[in-house]
């Protein structure tokens, strides 16, 4: 097998150039073509994915890449990068400072390591799967709250949440009811990784990509979380549907989100 620990120095190195390249157009971004309704694409984003792109390939020139600008290169390799150079895309056009560098690496499909890097508060998630996860190298676990009435859980809304307006309603409408909040951030890489240190009980969300929550997943799993779809089968990067929470109000969220 490759050696893990070059994998985690690439990756630790791409994603520190790429958080140099957000920080340098934070607040100063102009161009904002829109993919979407609400999906914006800037430079920062492009040139963002660009040097991450670049520092993996020139060390590991045939492994795979499926990045969310430029899509899934064809090399049929084992090993796979899923990358998301600016994860809250929206939050960083508007100068709010809640949104992430995510990278995750896999072997066969199976996500052996993750990082998740916010550029602004400089808080650096990772995981080593079968080895824990860490914040700024230190080890991070789940909550241990038990009811949904006494936990703090956050959603986010696709980007096309009008034609999913009704259930997207229902569930966040029956989430603040049983909770003691509900907050909406505006990146689930840093949604998970909250879940992953504590700051939230639960996390759900509706037709995300995978270079959304490839890496996010590792993380919360190795703090201790449990992560399935809204029918509790475990969840893997090509679902639409993901629920991720500390274990003990699983059941119940799983039962609140019905409708």
């Amino acid at each position: 097998m490759m050696e893990l620990d070059s994998v985690k120095r690439v990756g630790m190195s791409a994603a520190l150039k790429g958080a140099a390249v957000l920080r340098s157009y934070f607040g100063k971004v102009k161009n904002i073509s829109k993919k979407g309704a609400i999906d914006l694409v800037t430079e920062a984003d492009m040139n963002s994915e660009k040097v991450i792109i670049e520092t993996i390939k020139n060390v590991f020139p045939d492994h795979s890449i499926f990045a969310e600008e430029s899509g899934l290169n064809d090399q049929a390799s084992k090993y796979q990068w899923i990358i998301d150079p600016l994860d809250g895309t929206t939050n960083y056009a508007h100068h709010v400072g809640l949104f992430a560098i995510s990278i995750a690496f896999a072997m066969n499909q199976d996500i052996l390591f993750a990082i998740v890097l916010n550029p602004i508060t400089e808080e650096l998630f990772t995981a080593t799967k079968g080895k824990g996860a860490m914040l700024n190298n230190r080890k991070i676990e789940v909550s241990t709250v038990d009811k949904v009435s006494e936990s703090l859980l956050v959603t986010g809304f696709p980007y096309n949440f009008k034609r999913l307006f009704n259930p997207l309603m229902k569930r966040f409408s029956n989430c603040l009811g049983a909770a003691q909040g509900v907050r909406r951030l505006g990146s689930a890489a840093l949604d998970l990784c909250y879940v992953a240190c504590r700051r939230f009980d639960g996390f759900w969300e509706q037709n995300l990509q995978p270079w959304d929550t490839a890496a996010g997943v590792l993380i919360a799993r190795e703090a201790g979380a449990i992560v399935t779809d809204f029918s509790n089968q475990p969840f893997t990067v090509d679902q639409k549907e993901i629920l991720a929470t500390n274990g003990k109000i699983h059941e119940e969220l799983l039962e609140i989100l019905k409708i």
